[in-house]
């Protein structure tokens, strides 16, 4: 049988997307094909890259790295996001790049690399998880993110996402312990659960909310330590999953809920739930046992005026949140705020990001220091040569929130959970003794 070549593969975007490109990989690798990272070989013809269009930064990176490779010589088998959003677009743009597969069509990946130009870009998309296929991971440690759902109910006034990733699927709970197991027994010591909105998660399968029942399932694997929830959306983050998260030994006191903004104005334009935020975290608080929160807020949404933003200012200033990300409102094509009026200045909306982020800074020092000659449960991801160990708490969650780096002689492998003495602390690090 003739050798088949190795693919290079480049990825961009968000943990979501990853998944859908090591599935792509695991049906590549049942096909006889390799992979490698390192797609800058000369001995790498072909080049998966696995595009994000979550804003337009992330899009002119993916542009940027497409034309690289194209630069290079390279034969370009285009996924992801960017490939779903402007389909017709990009054969026009890059008439180099001949073979295209859509969000919901990467089953077909083997089809896009054996044929010299490939097209398949559903119209409208409808995602389906390839349960027969073993994700080949690209990243591993201590650590793992599991899918649960892809898609969305919403259609909050700035997200292309609906139109991306269709409407929302969740996996069957069998399937979602099932592979929690197997990365359990291959050493992974967390799961990370994501979807574009995980607390949705069973809806269409089940007509109710099943991240609760979920979560005591998972809780049930032995030899799996910590279970982390990401992408969590205020809607059916209701008392008895709080109580849930409380009560579940494996379940880490983390909530990563987006909020994205505190005026009820603002929030109305941008197709949000116009809830009492400050009640609702203090309901969150008040049933999950030192919990930690982080949440994510955009600045300059058309129409924000001086008050609503100050309505916000003062909203992270009093919620003491641990962790919070501020971006920019950008304007995307055929979401409801692209005609929305006034838009807002991009130098008005970078002060306010930087006005936030400074407060947001201050707000996290001063939690960091709290923990001082405090002891912190902690995860091990790498063990240095120096006797310094990198961990995480369990408030930090991993490649967005900071890292415990640890003095210690004694022996620890990635995976390992330990309780940390922390000695001191920066505005995102902590750092502590064994």
């Amino acid at each position: 049988m003739k050798n088949k070549e190795t693919i290079g593969i480049l990825q961009f975007g968000c943990a979501k997307n990853l998944i859908d490109l090591e599935l792509m990989l695991g049906i590549l690798v049942k096909k006889g094909y390799k992979y490698s990272l390192d797609y800058d070989s000369k001995n790498i013809r072909t080049v998966i890259i696995n595009t994000c269009s979550f804003i337009n930064d992330a899009e002119k990176e993916s542009i940027k790295a497409i034309i690289n490779m194209i630069e290079k010589g390279k034969r370009i088998i285009l996924t992801g996001c960017l490939v779903q959003k402007y389909k017709e677009e990009l054969k026009n743009l890059l008439p180099e790049v001949k073979n295209y597969i859509g969000t919901c069509d990467y089953e077909n990946i083997v089809e896009a690399i054996e044929n010299k130009e490939y097209y398949n870009v559903s119209n409208i998309p409808e995602y389906n998880y390839c349960e027969n296929i073993k994700r080949e991971q690209i990243t591993v440690g201590s650590s793992s993110y599991i899918k649960i759902a892809e898609g969305c109910y919403y259609n909050c006034g700035y997200c292309v996402i609906p139109n991306l990733r269709g409407k929302y699927k969740s996996r069957k709970i069998e399937n979602i312990i099932n592979e929690a197991q197997e990365l359990a027994n291959k050493g992974v010591s967390e799961v990370v659960l994501i979807a574009q909105d995980t607390t949705s998660y069973g809806l269409d399968l089940y007509q109710k909310p099943m991240l609760a029942t979920l979560l005591k399932e998972l809780n049930k694997i032995e030899n799996l330590n910590w279970i982390r929830l990401m992408y969590a959306y205020p809607t059916n983050f209701d008392e008895e999953l709080m109580k849930t998260i409380n009560n579940l030994n494996k379940v880490v006191k983390y909530i990563d809920i987006p909020l994205q903004h505190s005026n009820i104005e603002v929030l109305k334009r941008m197709k949000r739930p116009a809830i009492n935020y400050r009640e609702f975290i203090k309901k969150i608080r008040k049933n999950i046992k030192n919990v930690a929160i982080r949440t994510t807020f955009i600045v300059g949404y058309p129409g924000e005026t001086e008050e609503e933003f100050t309505d916000l200012y003062n909203f992270i200033k009093d919620m003491k949140f641990d962790k919070v990300g501020i971006f920019t409102y950008s304007r995307e094509k055929n979401t409801y705020a692209y005609n929305l009026k006034p838009q807002i200045k991009q130098s008005i909306k970078n002060k306010r990001k930087k006005i936030l982020m400074e407060l947001q800074k201050k707000i996290s020092l001063k939690i960091n220091k709290n923990y001082t000659e405090k002891n912190i449960q902690c995860i091990i991801e790498e063990i240095h040569s120096n006797n310094i160990v990198v961990a995480r708490s369990y408030k930090d969650a991993p490649e967005v929130d900071g890292l415990v780096y640890i003095k210690t002689k004694k022996f620890l492998t990635p995976g390992d959970i330990v309780n940390v003495k922390i000695t001191d602390a920066t505005c995102y690090d902590l750092y502590g003794v064994i």
